[in-house]
């Protein structure tokens, strides 16, 4: 695939004097490589009656909070997962200006001050990843309610300034749980969403909550908790069945629902940990197309693109990207993916 030049957005739509659903929308065919330009408030041009939307209702967290090392040394804590028994995957990082780097001097069992009150212990490494920790959090309240007073939505350098949380929510968010937002579904609007519907497009929820995502080169994506009903596994199940259309919002949804579809592409309802990685070898099997925004060349998500499109689309797509300047990262541009 070619390597695009990164235009990042470094502000959200609304910042940049636009609505959350003005931002652009690529359309990419995968039978016969079209690609059409348009926004995301065109969404439902493009699918039809009796397709069905897939959303992920999770809601992001204020999961950055300040803490100093046994040492003294300022470092910043992100709350990637909650654990059974009480237990949290976190991720440590030290202030570098505007930003954070990855810290990883630090050996197991050390406990950190937490600048609002309380501490986290680091128990032991995840076996899963180069830079999480499993911990213990001690505080006097919930440790949601610390993270609602104390916490922040977290950052990356090339967002230039912190933002409020509700900016990092999506419209249709209702259970809080994710280190960082679904981003693929902040385009929506109540607005879009009703166009949707008016039409005979169908929207139903499931809950991915996703962790951090600032993994190293080639670290597989780790196990996330998620949850498909009884009600939304019978509606891709008749969707499917009826001659519509799946559309994933997001590589969150694409994730939940093939770690509960059988290699007939029917879908079950569950919940659990899922640790499953999509690849093309592999292949998807209850989702149709998706909507997502624009990821790295080494972005673990491309493959689950190329599993979902192909590899065709992706090179024709973002070509046509950097040609057209579109931008990248959660407050940026998305790509509709249709076969």
């Amino acid at each position: 695939m070619i390597t695009p030049v990164v235009r990042e957005a470094t502000a959200p739509a609304e910042a940049r004097g636009i609505t959350r659903d003005a931002v652009r929308m690529m359309v990419a065919y995968r039978h016969d490589l079209s690609i059409v330009h348009a926004h995301a408030h065109d969404l439902p041009q493009f699918l039809d009656e009796g397709d069905l939307v897939v959303v992920n209702t999770s809601g992001t967290l204020a999961a950055a909070v300040d803490a100093l090392g046994e040492d003294g040394t300022p470092l910043v804590i992100h709350l990637s997962q909650q654990l059974p028994a009480g237990l949290w995957l976190v991720e440590l990082r030290r202030p570098d200006g505007v930003a954070t780097q990855p810290w990883f001097d630090l050996p197991p069992g050390d406990t950190l001050r937490l600048v609002g009150g309380g501490t986290v212990h680091l128990a032991a490494r995840f076996p899963h990843s180069q830079r999480l920790w499993i911990a213990t959090i001690d505080v006097d309240v919930p440790v949601l309610t610390f993270l609602a007073v104390h916490g922040r939505p977290i950052r990356y350098g090339y967002v230039t300034r912190d933002w409020p949380l509700d900016v990092y929510q999506n419209v249709y968010a209702r259970e809080p749980g994710s280190a960082e937002m679904p981003s693929a579904g902040r385009p929506f609007t109540p607005e879009l969403v009703t166009r949707l519907v008016a039409k005979g497009v169908g929207v139903t929820p499931l809950v991915l909550h996703t962790g951090v995502s600032s993994l190293e080169a080639n670290e597989h994506p780790y196990p996330e908790w998620y949850r498909v009903s009884p009600a939304t596994a019978a509606r891709v199940n008749q969707t499917r069945a009826e001659g519509g259309r799946v559309i994933a919002i997001g590589t969150t949804v694409v994730r939940a629902l093939e770690s509960v579809a059988d290699r007939s592409g029917r879908v079950h309802p569950g919940e659990g940990w899922t640790d499953l990685v999509i690849t093309p070898e592999r292949g998807v099997f209850g989702v149709d197309g998706m909507l997502t925004g624009w990821h790295e060349p080494e972005a673990s998500h491309l493959l689950m693109l190329e599993a979902v499109a192909g590899r065709p689309v992706l090179d024709v797509s973002y070509a046509a990207a950097e040609e057209e300047g579109y931008l990248w990262h959660e407050f940026g541009d998305v790509h509709l993916l249709l076969p």
